[in-house]
């Protein structure tokens, strides 16, 4: 246990200690922030990839006092550094999606181009790499019984800690707040693009027996048949029809207790910052009108925990950073507050020592 006797919250933050500028380990903390520095796929604006160190900078600006959870943040809440060289091989990745993206744009056919064929190749080929790291380094964390929390880069990233989530706790349900479905298969010949995240983890992952979807509203004519064709398992609440009946007099909180309803008793949030109204994430790379308040969103996750469901982990993705650092400023608050609401759902497990043997003489 860390002896926080000498850490005054009140005070500037240390941005010398872990994020938030909280005096933690990786091995005393009972949360763990792993940044994952990739954004390949990504189809319109780019920037996410660099958005853990964004959000490390802003999050010195957040006071971490916390009543509503109890400050769980003293069970300990730790950043690791972004991976270098996952950020050097998805920059090198990029140029060649960009320049791929831009040939199949212009209606050209990739077949008769065995450069592109060779760019598509590694680009594929590299996301499989990088979804097999990121499940590694989530599993060997959940092993260690460390709740876990996926900063992305883009939302394509999130696909190897559902894997080592459906190894750890079984079947489980995700939460998806997103402006889009992304249940494309294989967008852009991308086998893994951050636009088919969804449609990847309900192919891979059978303990995925719920997907509920909050908020979309940008979406093609495939998505919308696949979610009506697999409507016991996945259930869209889409960013209209929540307008209308807000607009209609209906309540946030009988919307909520209609989501909640959907889902099953393990619950994973996966929150792509888009999902929120763009004018809080206004360099997200493909922004829609429409969306949430982060409050809204906070207290969804509040009436899940307190429905009894398990809260068993989280990823934040697509965040990016323009001329203003808003979107980092919200993303670093978001993190906090899930992250707190995270450790308050799930106490530190109590291990019971039993008493040392004294022999006497």
């Amino acid at each position: 246990m860390t002896d926080l006797s000498h850490f005054d919250s009140n005070i500037a933050s240390n941005p010398k200690n872990t994020i938030f500028g909280l005096p933690f380990t990786e091995a005393e903390s009972r949360l763990v922030i792993l940044p994952i520095p990739w954004e390949v796929t990504v189809s319109a604006g780019s920037g996410t990839s660099r958005a853990g160190e964004h959000i490390f900078n802003a999050s010195m600006q957040v006071d971490v006092f916390d009543d509503e959870s109890g400050n769980a943040w003293n069970q300990g809440i730790f950043m690791r550094h972004p991976d270098r060289k996952v950020l050097m091989k998805s920059d090198y990745l990029r140029k060649e999606a960009e320049l791929y993206i831009n040939y199949i744009s212009k209606g050209e056919e990739v077949e008769k181009n065995s450069f592109m064929c060779k760019s598509l190749k590694e680009i594929n080929e590299g996301s499989a790499i990088l979804n097999k790291w990121v499940y590694e380094q989530t599993r060997s964390l959940l092993m260690d019984d460390k709740l876990v929390v996926l900063l992305g880069g883009d939302h394509s990233v999130s696909l190897g800690y559902l894997k080592a989530i459906a190894e750890k706790y079984g079947e489980f349900g995700i939460l998806q707040i997103d402006a889009h479905c992304d249940l494309r298969k294989s967008y852009e010949n991308f086998d893994h693009s951050h636009a088919s995240i969804m449609f990847n983890a309900l192919q891979e992952i059978p303990q995925i027996n719920k997907l509920v979807q909050v908020g979309v509203r940008d979406y093609s004519e495939e998505e919308f048949n696949y979610i009506q064709n697999n409507n016991q398992r996945v259930i869209a609440f889409y960013d209209r029809n929540i307008k209308e009946k807000l607009f209609e007099g209906h309540t946030w909180r009988t919307i909520v207790d209609e989501i909640v309803q959907q889902l099953p008793a393990s619950v994973y949030l996966s929150f792509d910052i888009d999902g929120l109204d763009p004018k809080l994430c206004p360099h997200t790379g493909t922004p829609v009108n429409g969306g949430f308040e982060v409050e809204q969103i906070t207290y969804l996750v509040k009436k899940i925990i307190e429905s009894g469901r398990k809260f068993i982990g989280f990823d934040l993705v697509e965040i990016a950073v323009g001329e203003s650092n808003l979107d980092a400023t919200i993303g670093a608050r978001i993190l906090w507050k899930l992250g707190n609401m995270l450790v308050a759902a799930n106490p530190q497990p109590f291990i019971r020592k039993e008493p040392e043997c004294t022999t006497t003489m």
